[in-house]
């Protein structure tokens, strides 16, 4: 297990990790809730920290939740393929919301299948790759609140 996926699965570790890497995350209170090869879900409250003037959770704090829920299995992987150095890059972004972000909202990716393809071209050859993984945020009723969709650029150094 990489030193990675083990600040991921242990919530102390993980606090010091987002503390030093990630402090917008520890303010906003951004949790692992599950983590494996091909699925990460992050944990968002609507708290004082990540709320709007209209009661529910910021665009912004559910892109930064969407967003880890994506990069933790980029990092994994990324991670994983040492010794050989892989830059990943944010390449683009869109999110459709399609109901109010109150209470805790789970952000869920379950594209690392699709990710672990594209690691071995980007291993396997010079060029970059990109791949687009997907973000659900649900509420505690199991609603739909809002999708992200992040390219990510892959390349080795």
């Amino acid at each position: 297990m990489n030193s990675f996926r083990k600040a991921l699965t242990n919530p102390f570790k993980f606090k010091l990790f987002k503390l030093k890497e990630l402090p917008l995350a520890y303010v906003a209170g951004l949790k692992i809730k599950e983590f494996t090869d091909h699925k990460a879900v992050v944990r968002i409250k609507h708290t004082h920290w990540t709320k709007n003037p209209f009661r529910s959770i910021y665009f912004a704090a559910q892109a930064m939740a969407a967003e880890m829920s994506t990069g933790a299995l980029v990092m994994d992987q990324v991670q994983q393929a040492k010794p050989e150095k892989i830059s990943m890059l944010v390449y683009t972004m869109r999110a459709d919301f399609s109901k109010k972000a109150t209470g805790e909202i789970l952000f869920t990716c379950e594209d690392g299948h699709l990710l672990q393809e594209v690691m071995q071209k980007v291993l396997n050859d010079e060029e970059g790759q990109t791949i687009e993984l997907k973000s659900t945020g649900r509420n505690d009723k199991g609603e739909v609140v809002s999708t992200f969709y992040f390219t990510w650029t892959l390349k080795k150094k």
